[in-house]
């Protein structure tokens, strides 16, 4: 405790203020600038706010928000204090943390109170203190008006329930809790809703965008385009340059649309614009979109661009940029967990885009329809298989933080005859016998260590550094990456066969294990290829896609 009295000035960041009140010690969290006069006499810690986020008293265990300036005007008066607890200011640190590009609506937050405070049986203070103790203990948050026109709502934009927050749960309970609460008439209407979205595959989370925001990396912008590289050849019969450069705009609002569209989680519009753009139907021609679109752009122009090579190849690197950036937007960190009805979203949103794409440009040239589809597919297989790989990350986080499973993994893994694994493994593989043995033992320190899935994760990436680090800078580098992705599935296989046929009591986390790994390993692989190609992971998988649906059976990498 302070002398009598004392003075400090208060630094701008978060600190932590020990207030004896005659009882233990209670830690408070006080955030802001201005003055902390602690007075030992009175048994309180004055944190006064200069800003507009009002005065606060941490006063026999209680922070105290007041209105900031007091009758005297000069900033130390508290007229109508309310009490936040210290256990409603380690609430809020435990269940929620700032980020950048997300957002939280006010009164979402504002509810997690009242069920806190019903909880710990504290009486709540109201709202707009509520929103000044949010602004003391979370510097620098800003509020923003967000949602679709007469239904927006203030947000606390910056702010995110904490993954490992008990919040999420509720959070995804609330629609059903909802659903319980409406008349019956309207519980029968919201029934044949989900019966309607589950029969079409689809999952509009849309309404619940808020909640799921947080999850995404909403900053993202769309990277500038280049300009359609002609490379000397003449334009098509009946365009002028004017239409290109038209048909370069058009389609640049198009992919802005489809990512705003995409950030509020409003899978189903993708189909809408696609249509519009594409001008999929003669009755959308008194649409204002399809009128503006036309009038810029005729469709029998359009028509004729969709047959010229380059700006065929322009609209395919346009595709790749945007779904680059869809997918990064989307699964930001394919470890963090992710809710399952937002990764249901996306699967089913994934697993529609084809048919909707073709269908929406029926109307267009097949050379057109063979480029954006091809990347579309790339994109939706990158979606599912991320989303695979979050899923498994999420099983295996259980296993990796379970004691006993690890140290019955390690028993039954010192059991295998790794002699034996690289005796038939070699045969297939030729890997020296040193990489192999330094591989095996990092492996078992790393699970005798009991690390975090994050901590497995960068031992990964260290195996996929060490062993490409001979091929970086080189042509052959590609080849090389997906040789070792094949060989390191392979000793995989060996060693999951050696533990299945000795009956091994951990084989099921093994085996949940190794699919992770495996999975893993090629989203590495993936970005290294792309990396050294110099071009996107979704560009890289669509070459294959490409591939796959041609005739031609040349590998890209060979040679």
């Amino acid at each position: 405790t302070p002398a009598s009295g004392s003075e400090a000035t208060s630094p701008g960041t978060p600190l932590t203020v020990s207030v004896t009140t005659g009882t233990p010690g209670v830690s408070m969290f006080v955030a802001g600038t201005g003055q902390i006069v602690a007075n030992p006499t009175t048994a309180a810690v004055t944190a006064v706010a200069n800003g507009s986020s009002g005065s606060y008293v941490i006063q026999g265990g209680y922070m105290l928000a007041g209105s900031g300036t007091g009758s005297s005007g000069n900033g130390h008066g508290y007229p109508h204090p309310t009490r936040a607890s210290p256990a409603t200011v380690q609430w809020l640190l435990d269940n929620y943390e700032t980020a950048e590009g997300v957002s939280l609506p006010r009164s979402t937050l504002y509810c997690h109170y009242l069920l806190h405070c019903q909880e710990q049986k504290l009486e709540p203070v109201n709202a707009a203190s509520f929103g000044k103790l949010i602004r003391s203990v979370f510097m620098g948050l800003r509020t923003r008006r967000l949602g679709t026109r007469g239904n927006s709502k203030y947000h606390y934009y910056g702010l995110r329930i904490k993954a490992s927050s008990s919040l999420l749960r509720l959070m995804e309970d609330q629609q059903h809790l909802a659903m319980r609460q409406q008349p019956f008439s309207q519980k029968q209407r919201w029934i044949h809703q989900q019966q309607q979205q589950q029969s079409s595959g689809l999952s509009d989370i849309s309404t619940q965008v808020q909640q799921y925001q947080q999850f995404l990396d909403a900053s993202r912008a769309l990277p500038e385009f280049p300009d359609v590289d002609l490379q000397g050849r003449a334009l098509p019969e009946g365009i002028e340059l004017e239409h290109l450069k038209n048909f370069q705009l058009l389609y640049r609002e198009h992919c802005e649309a489809i990512l705003d569209v995409m950030v509020n989680l409003q899978f189903p519009l993708v189909e809408t614009l696609w249509k519009t753009f594409w001008r999929f139907s003669e009755s959308q021609t008194g649409d204002s979109a399809t009128l503006a679109s036309e009038k810029r752009l005729p469709k029998s122009c359009l028509v004729l661009l969709c047959k010229y090579d380059p700006v065929l190849r322009w609209s395919r690197d346009c595709d790749n940029t945007l779904y680059q950036g869809l997918v990064e937007m989307l699964i930001p960190d394919v470890l963090r967990p992710i809710p399952s009805a937002l990764t249901q979203a996306i699967r089913n949103f994934a697993k529609s885009l084809e048919s909707w794409l073709t269908n929406a440009m029926m109307n267009i040239p097949e050379e057109m329809v063979r480029v954006k589809v091809t990347s579309a597919s790339a994109f939706a297989q990158t979606l599912r298989r991320y989303t695979s790989l979050n899923h498994l990350a999420q099983a295996a986080r259980a296993v990796l933080q379970n004691t006993a499973q690890i140290n019955q993994m390690l028993s039954d893994l010192n059991r295998v005859d790794f002699a034996n694994v690289q005796e038939q493994a070699s045969w297939v593989c030729r890997c020296e016998d040193r990489v192999v043995q330094r591989l095996e033992q990092d492996f078992k320190l790393t699970l005798q260590q009991q690390n975090s899935l994050e901590q497995w994760a960068a031992w990964l990436d260290g195996v996929v550094s060490q062993v490409l680090k001979p091929y970086q800078s080189s042509s052959a580098f590609p080849k090389a990456a997906k040789l070792f992705l094949l060989k390191w599935s392979f000793y995989s296989s060996m060693v999951i066969r050696d533990l299945t046929l000795r009956s091994a009591a951990s084989f099921g986390s093994f085996h949940l294990i190794r699919l992770l790994y495996d999975e893993y390993m090629y989203y590495l692989i993936e970005h290294r290829v792309a990396q050294a190609k110099g071009e996107t992971p979704i560009a890289v998988m669509g070459e294959f896609a490409s591939l796959g649906r041609s005739l031609n059976p040349l590998d890209p990498d060979k040679g």
